[in-house]
């Protein structure tokens, strides 16, 4: 079974289609299950109302949310230790390393170059869309 935690970047790429769209639509489909932050939702609405564009909840058919049930802070130094990166996308990668019981078996999936090498040095699966 193969497991992606997928970044808001990838869902604006394809809302707004952006070039790496098609390939990512494609990627994503090949996935067995695509989790996420709930963060991944505010972020989302906040571009949408951004582009005065309607929000469209289908959008987040069948995307699995992760919800924590505690503080983070071993995750978020882990993610540190790896490379800065801001704090939303901090927020992804925590949640991503709290969900996976081996980063080396889940796909990060993400158009942000930064965020991508910090989930690499952390042990996640990732791929360049080229960008």
């Amino acid at each position: 079974m193969e497991l992606a935690y997928v970044d808001t970047s990838c869902y604006v790429a394809i809302a707004f289609g952006e070039p790496a769209a098609p390939k990512l639509t494609e990627r994503l489909a090949d996935f067995d299950e695509l989790i996420s932050s709930n963060l991944l939702e505010a972020e989302l609405r906040a571009v949408f109302s951004r582009e005065m564009t309607p929000f469209d909840s289908r959008l987040l058919d069948g995307l699995g949310w992760v919800l924590p049930d505690r503080a983070l802070g071993p995750e978020i130094a882990s993610v540190l230790s790896a490379g800065y990166v801001r704090g939303a996308d901090l927020w992804h990668l925590a949640v991503a390393l709290y969900v996976a019981q081996a980063p080396a078996r889940v796909w990060f999936v993400t158009l942000d170059d930064r965020q991508q090498q910090v989930a690499e040095l952390l042990g996640f699966r990732t791929e360049h869309f080229g960008l």
